[in-house]
């Protein structure tokens, strides 16, 4: 027969607050696992600690956590073979809400090691009422000649505190179960949970169940090695990969990761991978999963990581980070600030290394990598400056037999060289675009010519390309913004689109026109007057010039331009608007007096003024094309107005 103990009132100081802590502690009511499994945790390292300091006399023996399920009674259990508790205790830390011994606990054996408790506020434990109508605990302190004790409480303020005659040290919570919370007898439902919120917990979790018509007996069910806290010296590729697979499966392998680690002025490890982008990745939705202690808090970290590193994704554990509180208080959190600065400088030295030490793989991700580097050096200036040297665009400059060598000078001033690197992986040769105002310094100073469609604009492209003019292809979806950021740090240099106008020297200025005596008009004039009348298009400046080719025929007989500025102007205001850019009315055309085609017709306009009129209107479409695509009007024109020439043409054969 056991002896009680005492009986009496946990003491609180809010009337009626455990009708608050059994709906609305936490808003989801499986939570109340992971709590309780905490918990148990914590009861297990605060045993390493005392053990530690020669305080145990038994054998501390093996230490895992055991969650029962006993279908017969409708009881869930949690046990541990921790500290446990005596009776002083139990009336210390449980009947008193929220108070929390882990703090009390680590200040007495900060000496004995680095164990990190995970407890601190003391409302875990009674997140267990918001599934249970009555709540026991089992419990024997580890101290030498203690009584094992037997609390319970069903839900109201009053407790019961007796003797037990448990004779193994450690805890156990026994939950009666509410007749609506029975879900949580189903095996697969408390594998899904620790899966979910305690895979990672440094001791074993293990499941059993007894009674019903399936026992099953006890088995691991938390993977329970959490590679993110161990020194990346004692990790290989293939761990990261395979931890990589579990996090998240049937996912492309990622690009490269980085591991935080760091106990100063804040606590923070982690692991963050650069996944492969894809169409249906949504970038402004954090895809990192945050941990406090190896215990699943959230799967968005978006208040920690930088906005511009949502994408990334993995683990990022932490004690510093307040759980507790509104996302608006995370954002405006000092040391929150820190760990996202943190995160951004360690994100930007992994780049940094990976372009110094493995060229081929950094320009071989740059297609995703760039789209990150980009982004964050339009948001962040500290990374803007950290990665500008790294910051690489695909060229049509080719890349010379000998490579360069690279120098970089060390904080301790010592001078380290690669060796020849090659800035060409898969027949694509990429530059910064410090190298390229140097490699053009002579002929373009202070210009960039760009390109940011390479299908659409590859006539432009060939006609610089062919005049030893180096094009670079700001050709992704973030390229358009970026340019302004470039133009910001580069004060000097003017940014121009190679169908925004042409260069001088693509321009052919030494054969003056001569004017026809019979017509008064010089051959550009006649031209002009040919495309004028045939488009009747006001709101189009017809321009002509004589492009410099070795090929006349292989030049395009005309080119639609898009004044840098004017064009730039409305695609901001689409953005603003959130609207396509439509193509603007008012252009400019340009016409190849050097081209076979162009010359030819002023001999067709002498015998057949319609046919000149249709070759006019078919030039000045095939130059559209490189800037629109047709709607299905336009195509339909297009295509009749191409049989009619053909047609035309056969029957002047003939």
């Amino acid at each position: 027969m056991t002896t009680v103990l005492e009986q009496g009132n946990i003491s609180i100081h809010t009337e009626n607050i455990f009708p608050i802590i059994k709906k609305w502690l936490y808003s989801d009511h499986e939570i109340f696992l992971r709590e309780l499994i905490s918990n148990a945790v914590d009861a297990t390292k605060k045993l390493n600690m005392v053990s530690r300091s020669g305080e145990l006399a038994s054998e501390i023996g093996e230490l895992d956590i055991t969650i029962t399920i006993d279908k017969e009674k409708k009881t869930l259990s949690i046990s541990d073979r921790g500290i446990g508790m005596t009776a002083e205790e139990v009336k210390k830390y449980i009947t008193q809400v929220a108070f929390s011994s882990a703090e009390e606990f680590v200040e007495k054996y900060k000496a004995t090691g680095d164990e990190q408790i995970i407890g601190h506020f003391g409302l875990g434990f009674y997140s267990s009422f918001m599934v249970a109508s009555t709540v026991e605990i089992e419990t024997l302190s580890y101290k030498a000649d203690s009584q094992a004790v037997h609390w319970t409480c069903d839900g109201s303020t009053a407790y019961s505190l007796a003797e037990s005659e448990r004779s193994d040290r450690g805890t156990k919570i026994i939950l009666n179960l509410q007749e609506e919370e029975l879900e949580y007898l189903e095996p697969y439902r408390i594998r899904t949970l620790v899966k979910t919120y305690c895979d990672f917990m440094p001791f074993p979790i293990k499941l059993e169940v007894i009674g019903g018509e399936e026992p099953q007996a006890a088995e691991q069910i938390n993977k329970q090695k959490a590679i993110w806290k161990e020194s990346p010296s004692n990790l290989t590729d293939e761990d990261y990969l395979e931890f990589y697979r579990y996090l998240y499966p049937y996912q492309d392998e990622p690009l490269l990761w980085v591991h935080l680690n760091t106990d100063y002025p804040f606590v923070v490890n982690g692991i963050l991978y650069f996944p492969k982008l894809k169409p249906d990745l949504d970038i402004t939705k954090s895809s990192a999963k945050l941990f406090c202690n190896q215990v699943f808090v959230s799967d968005n970290c978006e208040e920690v990581i930088p906005q511009f590193l949502s994408p990334l994704r993995g683990v990022i554990d932490s004690t510093d980070i307040p759980l507790n509180v509104s996302r608006s208080f995370l954002q405006a959190d000092r040391t929150v600030k820190q760990i996202g600065n943190y995160i951004a400088k360690k994100v930007g030295d992994r780049l940094k290394d990976l372009y110094r030490d493995d060229r081929a793989a950094y320009l071989r991700s740059w297609q995703d990598l760039g789209t990150f580097v980009k982004f964050g050096s339009m948001n962040d200036d500290k990374f803007k400056k950290q990665v500008e040297e790294i910051v690489v665009f695909r060229t049509t400059w080719q890349e010379s037999d000998s490579a360069s060598k690279v120098e970089v000078e060390t904080a301790e001033g010592d001078v380290w060289q690669s060796g020849a690197v090659s800035n060409t992986i898969d027949g694509q040769t990429y530059t910064t675009l410090a190298d390229y105002l140097d490699r053009n310094k002579e002929t373009n100073p202070n210009r960039v010519f760009y390109c940011n469609d390479a299908v659409a604009q590859a006539t432009y492209v060939n006609l610089y390309k062919n005049r030893g003019i180096e094009v670079l292809f700001l050709d992704s979806f973030i390229d358009s913004p970026f340019a302004a950021v470039l133009e910001q740090s580069y004060t000097e240099v003017k940014f121009a689109r190679v169908d925004a106008d042409l260069d001088e020297s693509l321009i052919e200025k030494d054969n003056p026109e001569v004017i026809d005596p019979t017509t008064n008009q010089t051959f550009s004039d006649r031209v002009k007057g040919l495309f004028v009348s045939a488009l009747n298009k006001p709101k189009i400046t017809i321009r002509t010039e004589s492009l410099k080719t070795d090929d006349p025929a292989s030049a395009p007989p005309a080119m639609v331009l898009l004044p840098e500025e004017q064009r730039r102007m409305q695609e901001m205001m689409a953005m603003m608007q959130q609207q396509q850019m439509q193509f603007p009315e008012e252009h400019v055309l340009l016409l190849n007096t050097n081209h076979p085609l162009v010359k030819n017709l002023s001999t067709i306009s002498d015998d057949n003024s319609p046919l000149a009129t249709l070759i006019c209107n078919h030039i000045y479409d095939l130059a559209l094309m490189a800037q629109k695509g047709f709607d299905a009007d336009g195509m339909k024109s297009f295509v009749d107005r191409s049989n009619e020439v053909l047609t035309k043409l056969t029957n002047r054969a003939g």
